[in-house]
This record gives structure tokens, C-alpha cells and sequence, in this order.
């Protein structure tokens, strides 16, 4: 079924029931802004299918691809696509091919979940992951996403311990204590300059 090039933003509920056997789907180059949740459940024998080149999608739901088994080939490229659920790929155990170049990627501590899925699937499902890159933040803008290792985001798994709590509170007393004790002189030789005058 080829539906591309017709400016749909959305799908109507119940357009694939009866259509168990369809096997390729091609939806690229439409106004979709949204994949939402079971949205292809009742095309439960796809193969394949394209979403590409729907510059305004933002969001995939988690539930997006749910009954999708046999799902082979998924193309997301050339989105809006800032960050992607792992759960919604999860539920693909068939998939051998995963396009997501060319979407604006936001590789911030939420990225890290899919990026180890990624490279944990790399040698059975090939994919663009090269052409896949970095957008913000700016430290990491312009990087393939693959390029990001467990040391990218080791700044995500940082917590503090009693003894740094205990150390912030010591330093926000003694910054009050001083801030109080700078007023005070302020106000002191303010009035001392008045006097004066």
C-alpha cells in the first residue's frame, strides 16, 4: 500500500482492519506529527514499513508498533524525531533494518537506553547510524550517535553522597553568615557617611 506524497497528518481508526496480509506500507513524505499508540496493530503481518520524510514528526508512542512481530524494516529517517522510546522498539523482535538519519537528535542523558539497545543489535540489524546524528547539546552536536560511548554519559549516573549534601549545607550557611555580615557593614558605613555629610 503505498500512501506517500499525499499531505495526510493523520490516519483514520480502523483502516487497516481486514488487512491482515498486508506485508509493505509506505507512509514517507506526509504531514504526520505523530505515530500514535497501536496505530498499525490490526496490520499485524507487515514487513516493512516507511515513515520517512515527515518533517513534523515530533513524537513516536511507546505503544506505536505493538502486534508488530514480523516487523523487518522500519525507516524513521528525515523527521523531527529529538529522542525515541526503547519501548517502542522493543516489541520488534524481527527487525533487520532501522533507518534514523536525518532526524534532529537530542543526545542528552534520556538518549543513553536506546544508544545501548543500538549497539547491542548493530551486527544483526543494519541501520544508518552513521548518517545518525548528534543535534544538541552543543558538546556533542554533529557526532554519529554510535560515536557516543558509556563515558558520554557518565555525567547522568553522578550522585551525591551524604557527605556532599553535607558539604553544600556548610557552604550555603557560611555564604549566609557572610552575605548577613556584608549588609551589616554596608549599612554601617552608610550611615556613618551620612552622619558625616
Amino acid at each position: 500500500l503505498d500512501l506517500r506524497n499525499n499531505s495526510l497528518a493523520a490516519l483514520p481508526a480502523g483502516l487497516f482492519r481486514g488487512a491482515r496480509r498486508l506485508a509493505h506500507l509506505d507512509l514517507s513524505y506526509n504531514n504526520f506529527s505523530l505515530v500514535p499508540a497501536d496505530m498499525f496493530r490490526e496490520a499485524s503481518a507487515l514487513l516493512r514499513l516507511d515513515l520517512s520524510h515527515n518533517p513534523g514528526l515530533r513524537r513516536v508512542h511507546p505503544q506505536a508498533f505493538r502486534g508488530l512481530a514480523q516487523l523487518r524494516e522500519l525507516d524513521l529517517s528525515y523527521g523531527g524525531l529529538a529522542a525515541l522510546s526503547l519501548d517502542a522498539l522493543e516489541g520488534l523482535p524481527g527487525l533487520v533494518g532501522l533507518r534514523l538519519g536525518g532526524n534532529p537528535w537530542l543526545c542528552g542523558c534520556a538518549m543513553e537506553p536506546l544508544l545501548k539497545w543500538l549497539r547491542g543489535r548493530i551486527q544483526r540489524c543494519s541501520s544508518d547510524s552513521q548518517q545518525a546524528e548528534c543535534w544538541a547539546p552543543p558538546e556533542v552536536a554533529g557526532a554519529p550517535l554510535l560515536s557516543l560511548t558509556e563515558e558520554s554519559f557518565q555525567a547522568c549516573h553522578l550522585t551525591l553522597t551524604l557527605d556532599d549534601y553535607l558539604f553544600i549545607a556548610f557552604v550555603g550557611f557560611v555564604v549566609s553568615i557572610a552575605s548577613v555580615a556584608t549588609n551589616f557593614l554596608l549599612g554601617i558605613t552608610a550611615n556613618c557617611c551620612h552622619r558625616w555629610s
